[in-house]
């Protein structure tokens, strides 16, 4: 089980400033928990998602299966004429638009889910419980073979950049 230090701030302004201030001073920031997205942390944490990629390629493809669902039911399978119009009109569109918004974002989610390990009845696995209220959690793997001196220094760092509470956890959670 690997031991975690826990940098608990109350705003946000203080958050990006300690992790700039903590980077800068040769230190691994884990995580950073908070109660709403902040803007610039994954820039800053280095982080990257392929979701954005996932949500366009499966809009894509629910289009192009819309438009050939439609295709098959208006023009080839059961065409029907109505006073002189075309089979394949921009009817389509409407729906094609509305469909691929809808599949777009059911099978981003499900991505999300179960890349999360997201299901009902699942333990909440958090460094600090208050993150989702009103606090701004900084985790920092604590390393094995930390000496005292590199100990003090994260400390030290955390309570210069406005952390009002320094704390060690053993709670394993998922980057």
């Amino acid at each position: 089980m690997r031991t975690n230090i826990l940098g608990v701030y109350d705003d946000e302004h203080d958050v990006m400033h300690a992790v700039d201030k903590l980077q800068e001073g040769g230190i691994v920031v884990a995580d950073v928990f908070s109660p709403f997205p902040l803007h610039g942390i994954w820039d800053k944490l280095k982080q990257t998602t392929y979701l954005p990629y996932a949500t366009f390629a499966y809009g894509l493809v629910g289009g192009i299966a819309t438009f050939a669902l439609l295709y098959w039911t208006s023009v080839i399978n059961y065409p029907l004429k109505f006073g002189g119009k075309p089979l394949n009109t921009l009817s389509f569109i409407i729906i094609m638009f509305v469909l691929t918004i809808l599949i777009g974002t059911v099978f981003t989610a499900l991505t999300f889910f179960i890349r999360q390990k997201l299901y009902p009845g699942k333990e909440v696995e958090m460094p600090d419980v208050r993150t989702v209220d009103d606090k701004f959690v900084i985790v920092i793997e604590k390393p094995e073979d930390i000496d005292d001196v590199e100990l003090r220094k994260i400390k030290s760092l955390l309570t210069e950049t406005g952390a009002v509470e320094i704390n060690e956890s053993d709670v394993e959670y998922e980057a």
